[in-house]
């Protein structure tokens, strides 16, 4: 069965080597082949993936959303490299947090948008409140008490 696809599809015939004879029909008509192309040509924009201002805007105010992201996420950065991990940690955590609000919240967010939206809430969640916790119960002195994580990292290390 798969070879018959392939012949009807992509076989050299009446429309010319590698065409076939409906899209050159279907073109030369007016319409368009509803059938799907087999070479893509261009990929979809993801969901909320346009601008943020006007496109006679420059780059920084059109990709503001991304650029507050990484803008607390290197301040995150270069607090983590003067000795200050908990502080660090914590930023990139809550910048992550936030590309996820902001991500829910605008309709379009520029290049903070990957994949779809949902997909894109819940991966910025959820590695945000991942680095947040780490954060929280970072040694000396964690911020925050979770009782079974002690046995269970003695568990595992042994």
């Amino acid at each position: 069965m798969r070879a018959e696809r392939g012949d009807s599809v992509g076989s050299a015939g009446p429309a010319g080597a590698g065409g076939n004879a409906d899209s050159g029909d279907a073109d030369s008509a007016g319409g368009r082949s509803r059938r799907f192309p087999s070479i893509t040509r261009d990929t979809a924009r993801p969901e909320g993936g346009g601008r943020t201002a006007p496109g006679d805007a420059p780059a920084p105010a059109r990709q503001w959303p991304m650029l507050a992201v990484l803008a607390a996420t290197a301040a995150g950065l270069l607090s983590t490299a003067t000795g200050h991990p908990r502080a660090g940690c914590l930023m990139i955590g809550i910048a992550l947090i936030a590309a996820a609000v902001l991500r829910r919240v605008l309709p379009s967010v520029g290049m903070l948008a990957v994949r779809s939206r949902f997909t894109d809430m819940v991966t910025y969640g959820l590695l945000g409140v991942a680095i947040t916790l780490l954060a929280l119960v970072m040694e000396p002195k964690p911020w925050l008490d979770i009782p079974f994580l002690e046995s269970a990292v003695r568990f595992t290390v042994r």
